[in-house]
């Protein structure tokens, strides 16, 4: 697969692939392998201090030649010195997240960096595209860690912005293997962004417990939980279900913000603590069965989105051929 399209030209890469920015996961060695491969490789900010993301960049920057990314999640107290940080060290695509991006608009245009917002609903992609986002990354509900309160599904949130925006919009939100990036472009969008999957590979950052759980967990995985506080998709351990028992209690905020603690995300995640962490994944956790190197699993995507087209190209042929009427006597 090589695609030349609005999303391809925006990045300078061969394939319309992004991997997510992923807290405690996506580092350096997973954005260069991805951009190594022709995709587009982001550099997770949202748990890093301003001077480690530099660190991060200026790595990622000796691993690979090809364009790459961060990620930034405006919630954080100190986006604003990320944002700085990324410009500083000379990023050219940023995306932005859990926030209003039209802050620090002009400051991205002025250093001369792409700029793209996740959203979960129609009308927070027309306000990005109001901002002067260059493309926006629609995130269905199946996506792993915090999602939109609506709980709108990938299979209906794409067609919904691509109707919506001028602006090229890239499918998140479940997606693991090469027919669901074929599914994307059907419902209109141009590029796709991948978490979970690359979240299980060698190059992630992530503890090798926390990938191990991903590939094993199998079909319903995953539960949302905390949403007076927050909507968060997460694989099944005693956290989880601790947070469910107490959601289902009635448990106010306050109560709720202290079982969640602080760092959850960590322990879970980097710190590989499958009881009390929160072990942030998506639904398409079902879809990954092993933890393989970032080449391999780029391979893969590749080879089953060209084999889908194929087999979509003989439906559509096949599906206007009708028996030929009867001669009449």
């Amino acid at each position: 697969m090589q695609i030349n399209n609005a999303v391809t030209r925006l990045f300078n890469i061969r394939h319309p692939i992004i991997q997510a920015g992923m807290v405690w996961a996506a580092g350096w060695k997973l954005a260069a392998a991805v951009s190594n491969c022709g995709g587009l490789g982001l550099i997770g900010a949202g748990s890093m201090k301003p001077e480690l993301l530099r660190e991060h960049i200026q790595k990622c920057r000796a691993a690979t030649d090809r364009p790459f990314g961060v990620n930034i999640p405006l919630l954080r107290g100190d986006a604003e010195e990320l944002v700085s940080t990324a410009i500083a060290e000379q990023v050219k695509i940023l995306f932005t997240s859990a926030g209003n991006p039209v802050k620090y608009m002009q400051r991205i245009k002025d250093g001369g960096a792409v700029a793209v917002h996740v959203v979960s609903s129609v009308r927070q992609a027309e306000k990005a595209e109001s901002a002067g986002c260059d493309a926006v990354v629609g995130e269905g509900v199946e996506a792993g860690g915090h999602n939109g309160a609506d709980e709108t599904t990938t299979l209906c949130l794409i067609p919904l912005i691509a109707d919506a925006v001028k602006l090229p919009v890239i499918a998140a939100g479940g997606i693991a293997d090469g027919r669901q990036i074929a599914a994307a472009f059907c419902l209109g969008a141009q590029g796709v962004q991948i978490g979970t999957r690359f979240a299980a590979t060698e190059e992630s950052s992530a503890h090798e417990r926390y990938k191990r759980l991903i590939a094993e967990m199998g079909d319903g995985g995953t539960v949302l939980a905390f949403r007076k506080i927050g909507l968060v998709r997460m694989l099944k351990n005693d956290f989880a279900g601790r947070a469910l028992a107490a959601e289902a209690e009635g448990w106010n905020t306050a109560r709720l913000q202290d079982l969640l603690g602080r760092k959850r995300e960590m322990l879970g995640i980097f710190e590989g603590n499958l009881r009390e962490g929160e072990m942030e994944a998506g639904q398409s956790s079902g879809l990954v069965r092993d933890v393989a190197p970032v080449r391999e699993v780029f391979a893969r995507l590749m080879k089953e989105f060209d084999a889908c087209c194929l087999d979509l190209q003989i439906a559509a042929r096949t599906a206007f051929i009708v028996d030929s009427p009867e001669p009449q006597s």
